[in-house]
């Protein structure tokens, strides 16, 4: 039995549930990921694309898909935090693992497209760590 997992955005205006059967949880750290985060990578679960049940908030929800490449993302209109989309193959549903409330059970896979790697989150592991702001 798979455990029932909630989400949603950063404003509380899009709000989902999903099951907890993924296929994969990559982290990728495309030079597009790059520009859809703002960050370093997009760490993305990847699940069957009828695994979700919207609860509140579907109209709330904008799309970007690039016209010419494989890559796009959903994300809450008044937030602007990320969402759980449907591929462009129409094959996933990709969930960023970030926009969900549930601690997930499944462990990361596979860092793809590390050529691509920020050149200034390489050395992330030698950094001081801290439980919030340095003082």
């Amino acid at each position: 039995m798979s455990d029932l997992l909630s989400g949603g955005c950063l404003c509380g205006e899009v709000q989902f549930e999903l099951k907890s059967e993924f296929k994969t949880f990559y982290q990728c750290h495309c030079k597009q990921c790059q520009k859809l985060t703002g960050s370093a990578f997009a760490s993305n679960l990847f699940t069957s694309i009828e695994n979700i049940n919207w609860i509140k908030g579907i109209d709330s929800i904008s799309h970007f898909e690039d016209k010419e490449r494989e890559f796009s993302k959903s994300f809450c209109r008044h937030c602007g935090s990320a969402l759980p989309f449907i591929n462009k193959r129409n094959t996933s549903l990709i969930v960023p693992a970030g926009s969900l409330d549930s601690k997930i059970g499944t462990q990361l896979q596979a860092n793809i497209f590390v050529a691509e790697k920020a050149s200034w989150s390489k050395d992330e592991c030698n950094a001081k760590d801290f439980d919030g702001f340095p003082s």
